[in-house]
């Protein structure tokens, strides 16, 4: 058993995987063979990522505010606080605060055996987000 007393450093999510300011907090990391991460990430209002997949899936759990999620192919979602999300393997997808609301969620991930948790593709395009939402929220 290990506890972790103190609290992450907060890093700014890079410009190349997020739209808008986003600011990550890495919660778990166990050491092999556990491939299991966990963040905390909060999205000022407008913030998301880009689009991407994950080899194992994600689950997310949003605990503060409201945003929003799609997967390629579908329509953007409202999310709110309390609502957990299961992205599917491979399944290429973004997610972010709404237009006017910030949102922090809870990340978890599982890495490929090559250590890798994501697999990053091109940014949302402007005129889609927040697509399909039917809300200015």
């Amino acid at each position: 058993m290990h506890v972790t007393r103190q609290r992450p450093d907060t890093q700014a999510g890079p410009a190349d995987n997020f739209t808008g300011t986003v600011w990550l907090d890495e919660l778990a990391a166990p050491q092999p063979p556990s491939r299991l991460r966990m963040f905390s990430v909060h999205f000022a209002p407008g913030a998301h990522t880009a689009w991407h997949r994950h080899p194992h899936g994600q689950v997310l759990h949003v605990t503060e505010g409201e945003g929003l999620v799609q997967r390629r192919g579908g329509e953007a979602e409202r999310i709110r606080a309390g609502d957990t999300v299961w992205i599917e393997p491979d399944e290429w997808h973004w997610h972010g605060a709404g237009p006017r609301t910030f949102m922090t969620h809870l990340a978890v991930v599982e890495a490929a055996a090559d250590g890798t948790t994501t697999e990053w593709a091109c940014h949302v395009a402007a005129d889609t987000y927040p697509a399909g939402t039917g809300s200015a929220f």
